[in-house]
């Protein structure tokens, strides 16, 4: 909600001070130079990604209003959830848990957190990285090194989009400038026999077109670009929670302490406290 009353605020004050300046509204209307612009800016972008990429750009761009998916409660339930996979191991060994990995859908610990098990990219992350454990054999060092390899390929993927939408905020000045030439063109062709009003309502399309390249680039594109850019680490921030607990707990800490060194990962705004954490892991009530 946020990023939409931003967008109006840009708009409105821009237009609106263009108004209280003595300028007629209409002037800027010129559906022609906005054809120009968007249509070029639109198809550069089509022609520069693949078709996956344009599909998860737009679908982010839609849902930027929504805020990251993890909240502090969903945090708690993430960390609750590797807790309890992490006592079970303790109590009962690797090998049991090896029918919560293959169905985690049908696991009883999975069941408990249907918060988590609803985001299919954290639940085979968390699988995957627990197969490792079961059966890699591999020192903490190991483990750490590869995972660390996977959320640098997860964390690129997960950008990709919003560099995509960046680099159309990037082009479209450039646009504007496009639309801009064509109007100076379209005038020049007209100069015989044309009188001043339409001379200069033809220069005014033309320079409407760098305006509205510039403002669409900086007011509304490229803030976009940044929300979503914004978004994707929130929410890479949850794989490098699960990432510390497990290669701590592998380190040889109790599940206690590898869901601490986990809960010092997370941002001040959604990091539960010490005190908190503990008694949910506990199942006391909060503020007990």
């Amino acid at each position: 909600m946020l990023q939409i009353v931003g967008s109006v605020v840009v708009f409105a004050c821009v237009f609106g001070g263009f108004v209280l300046e003595g300028g007629h509204i209409m002037a800027l209307w010129h559906p022609t130079e906005i054809l120009i612009i968007v249509g070029a800016a639109f198809g550069a972008f089509m022609t520069s990604n693949p078709p996956k990429l344009v599909k998860v750009a737009f679908t982010q761009a839609l849902s930027i209003q929504k805020g990251a998916r993890y909240k502090r409660d969903d945090y708690v339930l993430l960390l609750k959830l590797i807790y309890d996979i992490l006592m079970k191991v303790r109590k009962e060994g690797l090998l049991a848990i090896e029918a919560d990995l293959e169905k985690p859908e049908e696991s009883k610990v999975f069941q408990q957190y249907p918060v988590v098990l609803a985001d299919h990219h954290m639940v085979v992350f968390i699988t995957d990285c627990l197969r490792l454990m079961v059966g890699g054999n591999l020192d903490p060092h190991e483990l750490e090194s590869l995972l660390e390899y996977e959320l640098e390929t997860h964390h690129k993927e997960h950008h990709e989009p919003a560099h995509a939408v960046q680099k159309v905020a990037d082009a479209l000045p450039g646009f504007g400038i496009v639309a801009a030439v064509l109007g100076i063109v379209n005038t020049m062709s007209s100069l015989e026999g044309a009188d001043t009003n339409t001379i200069g309502h033809k220069v005014g399309a033309a320079l409407v077109g760098t305006f509205l390249g510039i403002l669409v680039s900086y007011g509304l594109v490229g803030p976009i670009a940044s929300a979503m850019e914004s978004r994707a680490g929130e929410e890479s921030k949850a794989f490098e929670v699960v990432k510390m607990a497990l290669v701590a707990s592998v380190r040889g800490y109790a599940p206690s302490v590898a869901v601490e060194f986990a809960r010092k990962l997370l941002y001040s705004e959604v990091r539960p406290t010490f005190a908190d954490l503990e008694n949910e892991l506990k199942g006391r009530p909060k503020g007990a």
